[in-house]
Parts: structure tokens; C-alpha cells; sequence
């Protein structure tokens, strides 16, 4: 059983600590090389398409004003969003948070059906939010099965798995790992290998869903504030089977997904999929907009979903980070997340964009060591399509875990320490010479140039822990820039 599979929930308030999990999944080969794979692939397309597009750094400035308006006046458009909803036929509700928002799909989905009698089976199109809230438990718990119609999904749903990218759920996964999954939960023994045979299992196997089940639960990419609209694109067309076929659609979203017109598709449906998956355009862009007699479903709902997102509107600061359209670029560019997969933020939001959102929907009470797992080497800023500044934010927050914790932590103390030592010439050399004195019995000779160091003791061990550490020269810059003298000699 690989590592992934046996994991049960991702949840940041019981998943272990990033530093802990990431040794876990370092020690997973597969993984990694899987990882490393689907994310250079991704990468290469995205970099071909965006080369194409002479306005791109344009376009990314369209869509950060888009995305920066709109956050400045969300309230107004929520209203506004849930207005032109409801007067084409939708029913719009509120949730304060994950537990109101469950009851409300579970009650709604009950409530569905055909012949008045409770739907007990939900077609599901692939959806971070509902990820976000583990839905899918909490409609099991309640007695609804609910089927992922998304094929990634699917894979990680049949492999009793976990999502481990936000635009590529399973991209941990190789052809042979999928292959085995469709065999042992299809039933399958003969198989083929090929992507076609892989693709062909999964068709079959939702398209009697499709045509059974009578109520689907949805995400949304955007809402349109100006026609009260839902956009969802995706790849495959599973999410316009579901939004076309059952009697009963549930739409979740958060209330950062809103748009203020029709038009601002224009700009991010250019930005999202070449950023997501190296595509000019989904092949399928889908926009509903509340019910019409005789085409789709004839029940429409969007449960609009805050989940501690005021709390990072109200941060002038980490506001930015709620401009995010779900692409995934700054985890296919990260090179931590490359090296350690998704599972080990222990949250749905995994890689950069969930190393700034994750602590903050949580209210920074959890997984506050997410915003340590970042080198701050900007990559993320530089492919992100609406410009969202992640090293600033990462600092930010690292600030905010530093502040809440006590006077009397040891690497408070020892930040304290270093702040004063900075702040004095004097004393700064003063250090410099007692560490000369102080790692003299830990340095360890070669033969070659200068010493190095491979074990320090206490909190200064983690420095050691996976390389050598260099001893501290002889000879500093200032010393040296001294025996120059003034002119240099």
C-alpha cells in the first residue's frame, strides 16, 4: 500500500505538521518520480501557450485589477450575484461555515428525488470547495453516495485516496497505478494498459450514473454577479452531463468566486486554462444561469459559502490571496511541492496558493508551519496569472505564527537574540568570535580547503540534519576590506 492510500482524510487540524509529513512522502520514490513528471509536462505546455500570447504580462494585470476590484467590493456583488440569480430561478443560500454548509447540501439533496422520495445518490463534478469541507463524508454519513464524475476524481475516490493538486487531483498517480485501481474496483481482471482502454473503463462506468442519477452537486470556477451566473470549464464534458442532465443541481462555491460582469470571462478564461493545463481553452466552458423549462435541470441552488474567508478579506495583507482562480500553476513551478507531493500539506490546498490559504482559512490556529514550507524563490509569483505577490504573503504570515507564540519558545528566544546582535557592529563581532571559538571541536578536517561541520547540537541541528555545514572563515569581509585600507591596496 503506497503512502497515499493510507491516508484517510486531509484535514489541517489532524494532519501531522508539514516538516513531519514531507519525510514521509521524501522517502516515496514513486511519488516523487510521478510528481516530477506530470509537472515538468504541465509546465513545458504552459510555457509553449503563454509564449504564444504577446499581452500576457497585460493580460495578468487585467485579471489582478479584475480580481483586486472585485475583493474590495465583495459584498456588493454577492448581492448583486445572488439578486440575478434568484430573479432567473435559483435559489441562493448562505453558510457562515463548513458544518452550515454540509447541512444544507445534505438537506437539499434529501429533500431532491423523483416521486417525492429522497435522493440517496449524487453525481458529483469535481469541486475544491466541496474537497474543502469533506462533503462527500458528510453525505455518507447521512446515507448518500456520492459518485465523482471527474476521471482524476474518480481515480482518487476508487483508490480510497486523497487529492493531491488543485487542477490534477491525481497526478501522484502513474498509468500502471491507475490501471490497478480500475481492475481491482471495476472488476476488470482483463484490462488493457493503454490510455484509451483506461479512458474507455471510466466512460463506461459513468455513463449509466449520468443517465441514473437524478441530482448533482457542483463547484463553481466563477459567478457572475452582472446575469447571476455559474461558469464551471472543464476538460472532459463529465461536468456537462451533470449540469444538463439531472433533474436537481447543487452548486457550492465560496464567496471569492464571484465576478462582477459577463465580459471579465474574457479575461480569465484566456488566463486560467493555459495556466492550469497548458491549453488555449477548455474544451467545455459552461455558464447556467438559474432554470428554463424543458432544458436541464428543473431545480437550481447555489449555497454561497464563507468558511473564514471575511477573516482574510478583512487582512489588508493576505487579501490578495483570496484573487487565487484555482489554476495551479505556482504548485507545478514550486520546487518544494515537486519534491514532495500534495499529501504532506496535509490540507486539500496544497503547494504555495495552500502554504497562504490554508493557515488562514483556518484562522492561523492551524498548520501554521504551511508558511515555512516555502524557499521564497519567487517562482510562484512569477507564474501566477493574477499576480498574487505568495512570497509576501508567506513572510506575512510567518510574522503572524511568530507573534502568537510565547515570549519563551527557544527559536523566539533565539530570533531575539540574533535581532540584537545584528543591531550592534560590536556586538556582531563579538559573535563571530566566540562561534570561531565555540565550533573549533566540531569542525572536521579533509584535506581540502577549510573545514566542515556535520553535527550542531539543539535547535541549531536542523541546519545539519541533511548537509554539512562550512566553518566559519578565518577571515571576515570587513576584516579583510580593513586591510585594504582607503585606497584599496
Amino acid at each position: 500500500m503506497s503512502r497515499a492510500a493510507e491516508l484517510t482524510v486531509l484535514d489541517p487540524t489532524t494532519s501531522p505538521a508539514f516538516p513531519v509529513a514531507a519525510k514521509t512522502m521524501l522517502r516515496d520514490a514513486q511519488l516523487r518520480k510521478n510528481v516530477r513528471h506530470a509537472t515538468e509536462v504541465i509546465q513545458n505546455k504552459r510555457a509553449r501557450v503563454v509564449g504564444e500570447m504577446p499581452d500576457w504580462q497585460q493580460l495578468r494585470e487585467a485579471g489582478r485589477q479584475i480580481r483586486t476590484h472585485t475583493m474590495a467590493n465583495l459584498d456588493f456583488y454577492l448581492e448583486e450575484f445572488e439578486r440575478n440569480c434568484t430573479k432567473a430561478g435559483g435559489v441562493v443560500h448562505w453558510a457562515r461555515d463548513s458544518a452550515e454548509a454540509k447541512q444544507i447540501v445534505t438537506a437539499l439533496v434529501k429533500a431532491s428525488g423523483s416521486g417525492g422520495e429522497g435522493a440517496t445518490e449524487v453525481i458529483k463534478i469535481k469541486s475544491m470547495t466541496t474537497e474543502e469541507i469533506h462533503l462527500n463524508q458528510a453525505l455518507e454519513a447521512a446515507g448518500i453516495h456520492a459518485y465523482e464524475t471527474d476521471l482524476a476524481e474518480l481515480i482518487i475516490q476508487l483508490g480510497h485516496d486523497q487529492p493531491s493538486h488543485i487542477v490534477v487531483p491525481a497526478l501522484h498517480k502513474n498509468r500502471q497505478q491507475i490501471r490497478e485501481i480500475f481492475q481491482r474496483e471495476m472488476n476488470l481482471p482483463e484490462l488493457g494498459e493503454k490510455p484509451e482502454d483506461l479512458a474507455d473503463a471510466a466512460r463506461r462506468f459513468l455513463r449509466e450514473k449520468f443517465l441514473r442519477v437524478k441530482t448533482a452537486v457542483s463547484g463553481a470556477n466563477f459567478l457572475i454577479a452582472e446575469t447571476g451566473g455559474v461558469c464551471i470549464v472543464e476538460s472532459e464534458g463529465n461536468g456537462r452531463m451533470c449540469l444538463t442532465l439531472p433533474e436537481t443541481l447543487i452548486t457550492v462555491a465560496g464567496i471569492d468566486k464571484v465576478l462582477p460582469r459577463f465580459q471579465d470571462l474574457e479575461v480569465v478564461l484566456q488566463l486560467l486554462p493555459r495556466s492550469a493545463t497548458g491549453e488555449r481553452m477548455n474544451p467545455y466552458n459552461s455558464i447556467w444561469t438559474g432554470v428554463h423549462e424543458g432544458d436541464g435541470p428543473r431545480s437550481f441552488h447555489v449555497v454561497l459559502m464563507d468558511n473564514a474567508r471575511t477573516e482574510v478579506l478583512a487582512d489588508e495583507e493576505g487579501r490578495q490571496t483570496l484573487n487565487c482562480i484555482r489554476c495551479g500553476a505556482c504548485q507545478n513551478a514550486c520546487p518544494v511541492y515537486r519534491q514532495t507531493g500534495g499529501h504532506a500539506y496535509g490540507s486539500v490546498y496544497a503547494g504555495p496558493i495552500g502554504a497562504i490559504l490554508t493557515p488562514q482559512l483556518q484562522k492561523m490556529h492551524y498548520a501554521q508551519s504551511l508558511p515555512y514550507a516555502s524557499s521564497l524563490c519567487g517562482a510562484c509569483y512569477e507564474v501566477c496569472p493574477v499576480k498574487i505577490n505568495i512570497p509576501e504573503v508567506l513572510i506575512h504570515l510567518r510574522n503572524k505564527v511568530v507573534e502568537q507564540k510565547s515570549s519563551l519558545d527557544p527559536e523566539a528566544l533565539a530570533m531575539k537574540t540574533m535581532a540584537l546582535i545584528f543591531r550592534s557592529e560590536k556586538r556582531f563581532r563579538a559573535a563571530q568570535r566566540l562561534g570561531r571559538i565555540a565550533e573549533a571541536p566540531l569542525v572536521r578536517r579533509d584535506g581540502q580547503d577549510g573545514g566542515w561541520i556535520g553535527w550542531l547540537p539543539g535547535i541549531l541541528g536542523g541546519w545539519t540534519q541533511v548537509r554539512d555545514l562550512q566553518e566559519m572563515p578565518k577571515e571576515t569581509f570587513r576584516d579583510w576590506w580593513e586591510k585594504r585600507g582607503s585606497r584599496g591596496n
